[in-house]
Formats: C-alpha cells, structure tokens, sequence
C-alpha cells in the first residue's frame, strides 16, 4: 500500500463511510473504500468505515456530508469520487470516469 504522505503536510483529508450493520451493507461500503482509496492514493489521510443502523449509508469528507441514501439512492463509485475530488483535489483528472 502507498503510505506517502499528502503534497502538503498541513493539508489532510478524512473521509468516513458509515453503513448500516442491520441492512449488511459492509461489504458495499469497503467496495466504495476500496474504489476511493484507489483513486486517491496520496490525497486522502484516512477513511475510515463507521457502523451505524436504521438504513444509513453516509459518505462523509472532512466531517461534510457529501452523500446520504435516504436522500441520494446509493451512490454509484463514480459520483462519489467526482465529489470527493472536488474537495481533496479539484486539479485531478479521473480520467474515464469523468466523460
């Protein structure tokens, strides 16, 4: 696993997947950790998988909600990664996923 540490040392990006433990959504949850933390190697500090129940799926980026299902749906990997991007690295290309 890439450990380099972000650009710029001050800057540091957390984001938090909660999930529902009732609902099963474990394995959706790491999938889209997976998907992110792929894709921002070297910009994201942490992300972290929270359990939570009633149905929550929530994607969080610095403590900003960013999506919620019950609002949203589920969120498809790539819309959560555009999001995600404009807050840790607006500059970065996601190549494919962008067109």
């Amino acid at each position: 696993m890439n450990t380099k540490p972000p650009e710029d040392p001050a800057e540091t990006h957390r984001v938090q997947i909660e999930y529902c433990t009732q609902c099963r959504w474990l394995p959706r949850a790491s999938w889209l950790a997976q998907e992110l933390l792929t894709t921002f190697e070297t910009e994201l500090t942490e992300l972290a998988l929270k359990p939570g129940t009633g149905g929550v799926f929530v994607v969080r980026v610095d403590d900003e909600v960013v999506w919620d299902r019950r609002e949203q749906g589920f969120p498809e990997p790539t819309a959560v990664k555009r999001l995600v991007r404009d807050r840790v690295a607006p500059e970065k290309s996601l190549g494919h996923s962008e067109k």
